[in-house]
């Protein structure tokens, strides 16, 4: 089978003109990508697609580049951009892994998770943040956004983890009916054959994940992605180093978060004390 090159599109951002630019110089030194990936620590499939952006280099790679090239560090400044660049379509490539991860682990300082979200709580969410639009426009909103929880309901499953700081449960969102709903739903995952939430009660104190939100995707042959996400914006996560700091400040918190049988006792107190 002949090989096809993938398709290059160097204007679209930093990770692309570093794929183009890698072609380029290999293909004017006139390097398979089979003898490149002789020369440098990286397989011929990997160096395919950090041409075409699917993967961006992991640290060290570009120095190695500068030198088979010969390039005078022009592929280690350029990385530098490369991995600080928020993309225009992190988003939909964080769906597009979502979809294919075997296991999700999630903490959330401030909001429940989407995939646990209740219809009426992000209808509030999303009338909060999008006040002009039109009932209708809301409406699709709030479709689009339950419709990823179908991902949960598929016959294989992702094994889905969560970790909530107790200010998820304190802060009534949609008022105490729609809060209590959500709180219930979320008893209702709580020890599931493939969902488990445990709550971070307030006095455990300071983190290292406090005041963000982050998403570990683990998909089939081991590979795992963070994706941290603010109020507008999210950032996706490859390179190794940066993915292993997040997977190790998890681990911790999970060791100091509630049990499934105390997270569901906490939850329902919290519930109970909802004023009527």
């Amino acid at each position: 089978m002949t090989f096809e090159p993938g398709e290059l599109t160097p204007d679209r951002s930093a990770r692309h003109f570093y794929g183009a630019d890698l072609r380029r110089h290999r293909m004017n030194a006139d390097f398979s990508l089979a003898a490149l990936a002789g020369e440098v620590p990286c397989s011929k499939s990997q160096l395919a697609r950090i041409e075409t952006a699917e993967s961006i280099p992991p640290p060290g790679l570009s120095e190695e580049f500068d030198r088979v090239f010969d390039t005078d560090g022009h592929f280690t400044r350029l990385y530098g951009l490369v991995s600080r660049e928020i993309h225009p379509e992190q988003y939909r490539r964080h769906m597009e892994i979502e979809s294919r991860a075997r296991t999700i682990r999630e903490y959330a300082c401030l909001l429940v998770p989407g995939m646990l979200q209740t219809r009426d709580y992000v209808h509030a969410l999303f009338r909060a943040r999008w006040p002009k639009d039109s009932e209708e426009d809301v409406r699709q909103k709030v479709d689009a956004r339950l419709s990823r929880q179908r991902l949960l309901l598929t016959n294989n499953p992702p094994d889905h983890s969560v970790i909530l700081d107790e200010a998820v449960l304190r802060r009534a969102i949609g008022g105490s009916a729609v809060m209590r709903a959500q709180l219930s739903a979320l008893i209702d995952s709580v020890n599931t054959p493939t969902t488990v939430v445990q709550v971070l009660p307030f006095n455990h104190g300071e983190h290292a994940l406090l005041g963000g939100t982050l998403r570990l995707l683990t998909l089939k042959d081991g590979t795992t992605f963070a994706y941290e996400e603010s109020i507008a914006s999210g950032t996706l996560m490859e390179d190794r180093e940066r993915v292993n700091e997040r997977l190790d400040a998890y681990d911790l918190l999970r060791s100091h978060a509630l049990p499934p049988s105390e997270t569901a006792a906490f939850i329902r107190s919290v519930m109970e004390a909802l004023p009527e």
